[in-house]
This record gives structure tokens, sequence and C-alpha cells, in this order.
């Protein structure tokens, strides 16, 4: 909200690192939280109804870039979104701090056998056993030297170049389709209720099919239809490049949250989700690096390298994702074999500090 008031660049960029300080946490943390009221295969719909919103917020941030840019087009249209956004996000963040509780069994809006019934439902979903409530060396190690986490922040970051790309150019891109910029932002509003669609029903299909990788290749090859229209768009109408947005944003904003969830199902143990959720998201906010920097102005209205290059993260993403499928696979049919039994004859501190790397525990494709 402050950034609405600032008068120098310099000032912008200190609020602008700030506010990176103290939001590094919220993603990690709603991840962490909400995971621990769902079963594994309800999760994600739950997790792509979250992301939604930010759908939905560029929707409206389109809305009110145009109300504000009709009532008052001599005031500068950034600053008020800063502030009326920026008032809305810390109303709701001052009532969430009182709202929202950190774990089930604290919740107090059931009673003592509404929470067993949610205790039992988690249980029957992930094995008990398979724990890891104490951070020691051996647990550490565990966490640090887990493929799944390292692969799937390379997933986030690779499908999330199109997402960032998108959210900060899609009014650019619009605008060289010969609009005027109140127009283009207008035109942001049906392209993302249509990626706020592609969330939801993926998510619903995700979870119905207890499935996430195809769903994120499934995705790419959405967004590639897209990227394909517009690198093509030499000689087609602006109507033709206009339809080209949609496919493009819907695959891409149906795959990041899908990334986000399938690490959840696929950890077990507070500590061993909380570390690896933040350090998949971490490695995933690298994409925004890229992505404000891949649309040159140089380039417009074509954007060769841009489209390229977010073509390019998508695919490396999608493939990641087949890989991790494969390997979780391959060690589902090693477990199911007993080919990690020889856990269990660990020290029983130990052997109850396994996590995911209980031989109990089944991990999603």
């Amino acid at each position: 909200m402050c950034m609405g008031f600032v008068h120098s660049y310099g000032a912008l960029v200190l609020l602008r690192f700030l506010l990176g300080v103290f939001e590094a946490g919220v993603l990690p943390a709603m991840l962490y939280v909400s995971s621990m009221y769902y079963k594994r295969h309800e999760y994600q719909l739950r997790v792509s109804c979250m992301f939604s919103s930010t759908a939905v917020a560029g929707a409206f941030g389109g809305l009110i870039a145009y109300g504000i840019s009709a009532v008052d087009p001599g005031k500068p249209t950034w600053r008020y979104i800063f502030i009326i956004e920026g008032a809305a996000t810390a109303f709701l963040g001052i009532v969430a701090a009182f709202v929202i509780i950190d774990w089930p069994e604290q919740t107090r809006w059931l009673d003592a056998a509404e929470k067993e019934v949610l205790r039992r439902r988690l249980a029957a979903d992930v094995h008990e056993v398979c724990r890891m409530d104490r951070l020691d060396r051996p647990a550490v190690r565990r966490i640090l030297t887990d493929y799944k986490i390292w692969l799937s922040g390379l997933i986030y970051l690779a499908i999330g170049v199109p997402g960032y790309s998108g959210a900060f150019f899609l009014p650019t891109i619009l605008k060289e389709f010969h609009w005027s910029t109140s127009e283009a932002q207008l035109r942001t509003v049906p392209v993302y209720v249509f990626a706020a669609g592609c969330m939801i029903v993926g998510a619903w299909a995700s979870d119905r099919l207890k499935h996430r990788s195809g769903f994120i290749v499934g995705g790419t090859c959405l967004s590639t239809i897209g990227f394909a229209m517009l690198l093509c768009q030499e000689g087609k109408s602006r109507d033709y490049k206009f339809a080209a947005v949609f496919p493009l944003l819907g695959g891409a904003f149906m795959v990041v949250p899908m990334a986000l969830g399938w690490l959840q199902n696929n950890l077990a143990g507070t500590w061993k989700k909380s570390i690896g959720t933040a350090m998949q998201v971490m490695g995933g906010n690298l994409a925004g690096i890229v992505g404000s920097n891949v649309f040159l102005q140089s380039e417009s209205p074509k954007f060769h390298t841009g489209y390229g290059a977010c073509v390019a993260f998508m695919w490396l993403g999608a493939l990641s994702s087949v890989l991790l499928a494969v390997l979780l696979l391959r060690e589902n049919k090693l477990r199911s074999k007993g080919g990690r039994d020889y856990l269990l004859e660990l020290p029983e501190d130990e052997k109850i500090n396994l996590g995911d790397g209980h031989p109990a525990f089944r991990f999603t494709l």
C-alpha cells in the first residue's frame, strides 16, 4: 500500500525489497498449514482454489485499473492500484492473524469427536509411522539429499517463468495488439477468468485420478499452443492474437499449483514438510527474475525471445516432472518388493523419524 505514495525510485525499490522480505514465508506457510487438514488426493483442489485467487486478483486489477483511468484519467493508475489492493490485503492480513489456526487439534470450531475423525482420516491416508517430529543430524541429511525436493524446485522454477511473465507483461502484450492502455487492462479480465477455470477443472480431475505429472505435461501442451500461435502471428488478425493468450495463460496457471501440491503429497513429517516446502518455493521464486527480463521492448510486438524462452522453460518443467514421476514409480515398486525394509532395522529413535523415507509411505505420481 505504501508504494502508492512514493515519489522516488529509491523509495520504491526499498519498499519492494521489504515486501519481499516479509512476504517470503507466506506461501510456504500457507501450503504447509493447509496440508495438515486434508488427505493427499483431496488437497490439490484446495491448493488450486487458493491459487485461483491470483487469477481473480488479476481480473479485478484489470477492472480497477480500467475504472480508475475512466474516472480520473489525469492521475497515474498504478498508485491507486497499490493503495486499493494494498489496503485490502493489509486488512485481511490483520483478520487472518486472529482467524487462522496452525494445527487441527487447536481448532475451536471442531469438538473432540470431530478432531478424532480428522486425525483418523489423515492417518488412513499417510500412516502414522511416517513422521519426522525431530530435527536431528540424520533428519537434516535426509531433507537436504532428497531428490524430490530439488527436482520439484526445478519444476516450479521452470513452469513459473510463463506465469510470472504473463502477470508482468499481459497488459503490455495486449497493448501491442493496438488497444489503448485502458482497453488492454479491461481485456485481461476474461483471460484471468479462463485461467482460474483451468486451475479448478485441472485440480478436480487430478484429485479424482490421484495423479499429478500428466496434468503438468497437459498444461504445458496447452500453454505451448498459445505460445506457438503468438510466435506465428505474422499477418494474423488481432482476434487471432488475443485468442492465443487464453491457452497460453490457462495452461501456465494450471500447472503452477499442481507442482506445489504434488510435492506436498510426497512429503511426510512436520520438519520434512516445512523445510522441503520452503526449499521448493525458494527455488521457484527465481522464476520471477527470469520472467521479468525475457520480454524485450526492442522486439515488440513479436517478442520472439520472451515467447521462446517461456516455451523452453515450460518444457524443461514438463520433462522434469516426467523424470520425477519415473523415479517415484520406481521407488514405489522397490518398496512394494521390500527393497527398503532394511530401514526398519534402524535404532528406534531414528526409525520413527524417517518421514516419507519410511517403507510404509507410497508416493503420488
